[in-house]
């Protein structure tokens, strides 16, 4: 084990079955796309959507865009439940734009309800959501994404872009936080 390691319980997902599934949705976004006459407008959500972002674009063989944006809700381990994000002046018009949210993972769903609000009032001429993990039974709103690269259980997860306390982002698989190590810090 590496000190990257330390509060690791177990690993869900390898590298390479994430590269299979990251793979396997770019393909599947490029033939939803493919005959659209609109321009692709990928949004991700910084830091966690980064990753699988980058990694998702490769895998699309589209002419797209790509956009940042900062929203947060979390404090710990736990969605404070209020949702703060923030659009750049980029965004303000999304005419002519099919867009694609791109996130690690739909938790609570209130970011990404709030979200799809809020890019909805700028009428883009679609709005899709792409997500490498769903887990449903946290939902705290009616969201359910438009493409799931993996559903998982109700356990705290990090690596791959997902972090606790800012670290564990860089881990190239998805792991299971050990709940000792949680309540340790």
């Amino acid at each position: 084990m590496n000190k990257a390691d330390v509060g690791i319980k177990n690993v869900l997902f390898s590298r390479e079955q994430l590269t299979q599934r990251i793979s396997e949705m770019g393909r599947e976004i490029t033939e939803l796309y493919a005959s659209s006459p609109n321009k692709l407008l990928i949004i991700t959500l910084l830091k966690g959507g980064v990753v699988f972002t980058s990694d998702l674009i490769r895998h699309i063989d589209l002419e797209c865009r790509v956009e940042f944006i900062k929203a947060s809700s979390y404090a710990g381990t736990e969605s404070t439940g209020t949702v703060n994000i923030y659009l750049p002046r980029e965004l303000d018009s999304l005419e002519g734009y099919d867009v694609l949210i791109s996130e690690d993972i739909a938790d609570t769903g209130l970011t990404l309800s709030e979200l799809e609000k809020k890019l909805l009032e700028r009428k883009p001429e679609s709005l899709r959501t792409a997500v490498l993990l769903n887990k449903p039974s946290r939902r705290r709103s009616p969201f359910n994404p438009d493409m799931v690269g993996f559903e998982i259980p109700d356990l705290f997860v990090v690596g791959f872009g997902l972090d606790y306390c800012e670290k564990y982002r860089n881990l190239p698989y998805i792991a299971e936080m050990s709940e000792e190590y949680i309540n340790k810090e």
